[in-house]
Order: C-alpha cells, then sequence, then structure tokens
C-alpha cells in the first residue's frame, strides 16, 4: 500500500526543540552542566545524540533502557510496539559517577558541552548477543563487531536535555533537520518523495536508477547522503558531496531534487540497517526508499564469503513496508548498453545484446589507482575529474603495513629491513616500532590488557593519520588481541592494511630472548606477559604470514616488498 509523504509528518517533541524557545533555560543548564560530573563521548554517539534531538530517530526519544533495548534486539520493536531495528544506547564503564538518579554532562571529543543525562536505568548487556542478533556474526572482520568489543559494559540510559548539537562547520546550507527537510520537499509540490540513500559518488547506474524511480513515483527525489560515519576506506563526504553538486548542477536540471545530509553512524548491519535507513527517510519525508543490492553491507568476512544475502535487505524493508509507510523502490542490477549508449536492467536485456558491466573494485584499481580519468559511460566527466583530484595513484594513497607476533619473534628485525628497502626504492616510510612506541607515546600506560590495548590503538590512529595523508608505515607490535588488530584495520581502511603475522613458535622466541624477559615470566617476576600468563591471539586470515625459523630477515622483507607491488602499493619501476 503506497502511503502520501504527508501524512508521515508527525510533530516531535525532543528536549532540543523545548530548549531552543529559551535561550535562557540554555544558558542556566549550560551553567548546571559545567559542574557536574562528565563523559566524552564518541563520534558515534554524538551522531546519536544529534538523530535523536533532532526527530530523526523518532519516535525514539533518548537513549534505549533495558526493556527497549532487548526488545529491539529480539523483535526489532520498541516496548510501545513501534518497528524499530537498531539498538541505540549509550554504553559506558562503570564509574564513581555512574549512579542512579545522580546527572551526568555528556561532552563531543573536542569537550564541547552537548546534553545533560538524568540516569535512571543502568543495565549491563551482552557483546555476543549484540552481534549475533544485530549483525548477524560474531567475525571480528565485521567493522562493528571489532568495535563494540570496546564500549562500556553497561548501558545508560534515562531523561536527556540536549544543550547544543554537535558542531559541524562544512556544508551548512545542506545541512537539515527532518523538520527542515519536510518544509523544503513540501514546496517541491509533489505527493510522492523518493530517499536515496548512498555512501558512494553517483555512478551513471545511480543516476538511470534514480531518475526512472522519479518518472515511475511522479515523485522528488531527496538526495540524502550520509555524513557521519561510513566504512572505513570510503571516499571522503567532503569529495562525494562535491560531485552530488556537480551531478544536480548538470544532470537533474528537468526533476525535482534535494539534497541534504545525514549525520548518521552506520552501522553496516545489512537487512536491520537498510529498515533503519527506511524509519529514518520516513521522518525526513520520504515514502518511498531505493534498497541496493547487498545494501549497508562491511561487504565479506575473514572466510571470503559476504556478510549478509544480496537480497536480504530488500525483503526485510519490503516486509515491513506497510506498517513503516515507507515502500521499497529495488536497486536491480543494471548493464550498459554501448551501441544504444545507455544503461537497462540485465533482466530486460536479450541474451544476444552486447553488455559492459564494471564492479567497484575494478573502477577503483583499473582506473582511480591508476589516476586514470573514467570514462563517462562509467560517471560523468565532472564527477570523474572530482575524483581523480581527490584520489591518486595507489602507490600515492598510503598504506600501513602491521608487524604482529610474539615477544622476540622477528617483527622489529624484518620491519627495519623492509624500511629500508622501501626508502631505496623511493617510498617515504614511517617506522612506528612497538618499544620506541612505549618511551614515547605510551610511558604512562602499563601491560593490562586495558593499557595494550590503548596503546595498540594510539599506535593505529597514528598510523591513520600518515595513511590518511598518503604516506606508507610500518607497524611493529605484539598487538596480541585478535578484536583490536581488527579495530585497528578498519581505522586505517581494510584496503590500505596489510597484516603481517610473523609466526615463529613460542619456544624458538624464548631461545632468542637476549633481555630474559620470557625466563622472569617464567619465574613471576613479570606478569601478564603475552605467551606465559597472557594469551596470544594469532590472526585468522593474515595477508602475509612469515617464517623466521627457515627465512632470514632480509629474505622475509622482501617476500612483503614482492606482496606490496604485485598489489600496487609500490610502483614497480
Amino acid at each position: 500500500m503506497k502511503a502520501e509523504a504527508s501524512s508521515l509528518i508527525t510533530p516531535y517533541g525532543g528536549q532540543l526543540v523545548n530548549l531552543l524557545e529559551s535561550s535562557q533555560e540554555i544558558e542556566k543548564l549550560k551553567v548546571f552542566g559545567e559542574n557536574l560530573p562528565s563523559i566524552q563521548i564518541s563520534e558515534r554517539l554524538a551522531c546519536d545524540l544529534e538523530l535523536l534531538a533532532t526527530g530523526a530517530f523518532s519516535p525514539l526519544e533518548g537513549f534505549m533502557g533495558q526493556e527497549d533495548f532487548q526488545r529491539v534486539l529480539d523483535e526489532m520493536r520498541l516496548v510501545s510496539g513501534c518497528v524499530f531495528p537498531m539498538p541505540i544506547t549509550l554504553p559506558v564503564s562503570p564509574s564513581p559517577d555512574i549512579q542512579l538518579d545522580k546527572q551526568i554532562a555528556l561532552r563531543s571529543l573536542k569537550n564541547d558541552l552537548l546534553a545533560v543525562l538524568t540516569i535512571e536505568e543502568i543495565y549491563e548487556w551482552d557483546v555476543r548477543e549484540f552481534s549475533e542478533k544485530v549483525l548477524l556474526t560474531q567475525d571480528f572482520r565485521h567493522p562493528m563487531v571489532s568495535s563494540i568489543h570496546r564500549w562500556g559494559r553497561v548501558n545508560i540510559s534515562g531523561n536527556l536535555q540536549v544543550i547544543q548539537l554537535p558542531h559541524r562547520s562544512d556544508f551548512q546550507d545542506i545541512r537539515f533537520s527532518p523538520a527542515q527537510t519536510r518544509q523544503h520537499l513540501s514546496q517541491l509540490d509533489r505527493s510522492n518523495i523518493v530517499a536515496f540513500q548512498t555512501r558512494n559518488p553517483l555512478h551513471r547506474v545511480h543516476e538511470e536508477l534514480t531518475k526512472r524511480a522519479i518518472r515511475k513515483h511522479d515523485a522528488a527525489l531527496l538526495l540524502h547522503p550520509v555524513v557521519g560515519m561510513t566504512k572505513s576506506g570510503d571516499v571522503d563526504h567532503y569529495t562525494r558531496v562535491r560531485t552530488y553538486k556537480a551531478m544536480i548542477s548538470n544532470y537533474y536540471k528537468n526533476e525535482s531534487v534535494m539534497l541534504a545530509l545525514l549525520p548518521l553512524a552506520m552501522r553496516l548491519a545489512g537487512p536491520r540497517e537498510a529498515l533503519w535507513h527506511a524509519l529514518i527517510r520516513r521522518n525526513y519525508g520520504a515514502n518511498y526508499l531505493i534498497v541496493g543490492r547487498d545494501h549497508a553491507s562491511p561487504g565479506t568476512g575473514s572466510d571470503g564469503k559476504p556478510f549478509y544475502g544480496s537480497t536480504d535487505a530488500q525483503e526485510l524493508v519490503e516486509q515491513f513496508s506497510e506498517e513503516l509507510g515507507v515502500e521499497m523502490v529495488p536497486f536491480n542490477e543494471m548493464a550498459y548498453l554501448p551501441e544504444q549508449n545507455c544503461y537497462e536492467e540485465v533482466s530486460n536485456i536479450s541474451s544476444g545484446e552486447r553488455t559492459v558491466r564494471i564492479s567497484g573494485t575494478e573502477i577503483r584499481e583499473r582506473y582511480l589507482q591508476r589516476g586514470k580519468i573514467l570514462p563517462d559511460w562509467i560517471v560523468r566527466p565532472e564527477v570523474a575529474r572530482i575524483l581523480v583530484e581527490a584520489y591518486p595513484p595507489h602507490h600515492r594513497q598510503g598504506v600501513c603495513i602491521w608487524f604482529t607476533g610474539l615477544s622476540c619473534s622477528g617483527k622489529s628485525t624484518t620491519a627495519e629491513i623492509l624500511t629500508g628497502l622501501l626508502i631505496e626504492n623511493g617510498s617515504q616510510v614511517t617506522l612506528l616500532d612497538g618499544d620506541i612506541v612505549r618511551t614515547h607515546l605510551s610511558n604512562d600506560l602499563g601491560f593490562s590488557k586495558k593499557d595494550r590495548d590503548t596503546n595498540i590503538l594510539r599506535i593505529g590512529y597514528v598510523a591513520s593519520e600518515i595513511v590518511r595523508h598518503g604516506g606508507t608505515v610500518i607497524c611493529a607490535a605484539v598487538s596480541p588481541y585478535r578484536a583490536t588488530r581488527n579495530e585497528v584495520r578498519s581505522m586505517v581502511g581494510t584496503n590500505r592494511f596489510v597484516e603481517v603475522f610473523v609466526d615463529t613458535p613460542l619456544e624458538v622466541c624464548e631461545q632468542r630472548d637476549d633481555k630474559g624477559m620470557y625466563a622472569k615470566a617464567r619465574k613471576g617476576e613479570i606478569g601478564d606477559f603475552t605467551g606465559v600468563d597472557d594469551p596470544y591471539e594469532a590472526p585468522d586470515h593474515s595477508e602475509i604470514v612469515l617464517n623466521t625459523v627457515i627465512n632470514s630477515g632480509k629474505s622475509n622483507a622482501r617476500l612483503v616488498v614482492d606482496y606490496l607491488k604485485s598489489h600496487g602499493f609500490i610502483r614497480e619501476e
């Protein structure tokens, strides 16, 4: 059943709306909040807070209490019975400041005071249950699986008073709340609104699909890209928004289109995420949503297989379409017909007709990674120019080579030799050795699991910044925990991260230990020593595995160089 967009506009009485009516109340709350104990919330939570405050998550008005959380896990519904597929919670670590009936200030990573929460519930949650029910996987290659293992072990909820939204300085002209978006859409004089969810630049297939949806449903288009948190390695939103503006200016002149940015922190949860996207777009005024094949998926897992079925997301959205009031528009597979210079759905093409198709991977590897302009049958020339300017050839885009293994396994030796070989080849290389980083960056940390994780994530953050600016960084650290290594992989970007497992047996490492650290650990003089009384979790699917028993450090370093060359990270002379 088709729902009229206008019937979906419901007032939202969020705290932010009420507070903004009185600047005196805001100032009073600010002063009050400054004297409260506070927690800094992650960028993910800041995005959630913003969308809660503006009504994008309506009917949800605050972080979920235990009953809502559990029912969402089990049934994709709130206690009220309303459809809501994604848990929106505020996880924290237990502390003296986290007590029932106490108030706590929520601050951004820049320490801006955003909100005050009166704690009405404190409840534990299970990481495994969340992973299995929401993400449908325990695979640490899923970015959210590796991330949630570091979230606080308890969730808190209660009355939320929002003081201000997170500061966003970019693209102010197209950042709209749901109410503002609905107001703008009402001026387009269309009874139907088709929303297009995207975290990619618009290709010709996207253009064709959106225009067909506009014509078929006599609709206006809400081009609604995610600019909060997407998948690491995605085209950055600054570049993407430039491509959207170029497309609308040059190729949507005859259509009614509104471009608005969505500060959403994606979970990459496949079917559930697609349903969540539909609910959010309903709150922004759309009554149709284009849902792609393998919608909102992080790709493939450790076994090389997709996390979700290609049509699972479409089927779930369609299942709830009538109840939500958002009709699913399927993104069907399309191919280019060179003779006709047009795109057509594969199911409508006769068997003898010549077609051309290209995957996103091929676009990156055949064109962007080589600094070549994409042909106009793939993307419009204006988009191609923006992408080439933003993305230099593969060997200039940066890479992190992450050595992991037991202490004395040969990580540092191989990493130092590799550094010399890459510099000899003309690369600009930064070496982050675990022992050196401990001295200069993490000398405040001990060797508990929490401190080890913090140390590795610090190294990972520095590495991700180097890679983001096109540099090559070599990291050599024990990094014993699989989940933390995979979180670093997500920080850097899967396609820019090369994990090198230095697979040296424990007994060999002990024989090589000139400092006698293993011996001290065996005697109990050192506690929590990896390989003795603290586990080392070997990688399941490293890009490279090195044997230091039969191979020298130099030969292993050359194996890594060969891998980097074969995958385009080093330009072959």
